[in-house]
């Protein structure tokens, strides 16, 4: 049973009105469209702007407890904060740990800046992977099973609704690892090993220590980072509401899904370009365990990789024919031997 609009938009202002502390007066509309005019001759102008309500000031019927609080953000943040605890826990047994036990060296000062800002990336393109597995997914069941008319299953459904959460997840904490990473110079260890390099370099009697491998894997490496926050910034401020509603679809599929794919595409040679050489030096798998940035590469790369796939030309044109409504035709069963003697028998 539908409600009435006008009942809602009625109920709306009352309660508007009664949380600001505005007594209801003026032109008051009943559910019939009619019009009543108050004696006082008084019109109420529109509430634009919400105001500060206190608990007092609500009515009796009205109940935070009962309202959703974030329903749709409860599991990407629970996902995100699994994804970030594992990635901590992995960067410390790296980082902090191994040290410690190896070589009696505590290194637990790298905790709140460089295990954090390996932590934050490492999460946020995991995330950034999650937004497009899911379509990639249900391209491969829309190739199999010939049809767009076929019902996805339900957890695929609920991860599809999920994905602009993840998304914005994702942003967010790359913005904060691109802060992390501006906050190098201001670390106090920081300038404490810049004066070490300066006096091992004066005691090694050198007069340049200019590394030409290491500034262009550093000039790459910023330069695919900048582009890629860019490129996630965009995507995210596309699905605020205020801006989806300006662009047609076509617009905001361009922006969704071809500027997304590239940010994925950045946000991987942007981790792979960091790592350099340092997968095939033996001495960055500590505890035989692979450096975080070519564990964070993998579900990237494996989705990228997916997707290069289906923009096969045979698969491609197969799948943009299944969107537009064609459906495979389906076999049509033959009748057995025993139907087929009935049918020929007098």
């Amino acid at each position: 049973m539908e409600s009435d609009p006008r009942a809602e938009e009625c109920d709306w202002v009352q309660l508007t009105e009664v949380g600001s502390g505005i007594q209801p007066h003026g032109v008051h509309q009943d559910l019939d469209g009619e019009e009543e005019t108050k004696p006082n001759g008084a019109h109420r102008l529109p509430l634009q702007a919400p105001f500060l309500v206190e608990d007092f000031e609500f009515p009796a019927d009205v109940h935070l407890q009962e309202m959703p609080l974030f329903p749709l953000w409860r599991l990407p943040l629970k996902m995100a904060a699994a994804i970030a605890t594992v990635t901590f826990l992995y960067t410390v047994l790296r980082e902090v740990l191994q040290p410690f036990v190896s070589q009696g060296r505590n290194y637990s000062y790298k905790i709140p800046i460089l295990v954090m800002n390996k932590t934050l990336p490492w999460t946020s393109i995991t995330l950034l992977a999650l937004v497009y597995l899911p379509g990639v997914l249900a391209a491969v069941l829309q190739l199999q099973r010939g049809t767009k008319y076929s019902r996805f299953p339900a957890w695929l459904e609920r991860w599809m609704s999920l994905r602009k959460q993840l998304g914005l997840l994702s942003f967010f904490l790359a913005s904060l690892h691109a802060i992390y990473s501006l906050c190098y110079p201001m670390r106090r260890s920081y300038r404490y090993k810049l004066l070490n390099w300066a006096y091992q370099q004066v005691k090694q009697d050198r007069e340049n220590s200019w590394v030409e491998d290491d500034v262009w894997r550093m000039e790459i490496y910023v330069s695919l980072g900048i582009m890629c926050l860019g490129a996630l910034a965009l995507v995210a401020v596309s699905s605020l509401p205020s801006v989806s509603d300006a662009l047609n679809w076509r617009e905001f599929q361009c922006v969704q899904r071809s500027l997304g794919y590239g940010a994925l595409l950045l946000a991987t040679a942007h981790a792979l370009v960091y790592g350099w050489r340092k997968w095939v030096e033996p001495q960055n798998f500590v505890w035989y365990t692979p450096p975080s940035f070519i564990l964070a590469s993998l579900l990237p790369g494996a989705v990228l990789l997916a997707k290069l796939v289906l923009l096969l030309p045979c698969l491609d044109r197969k799948l943009a024919l299944i969107r537009r409504g064609w459906e495979r035709p389906r076999p049509t069963p033959c009748p057995n031997k025993h139907e087929a003697g009935e049918k020929s028998a007098p």
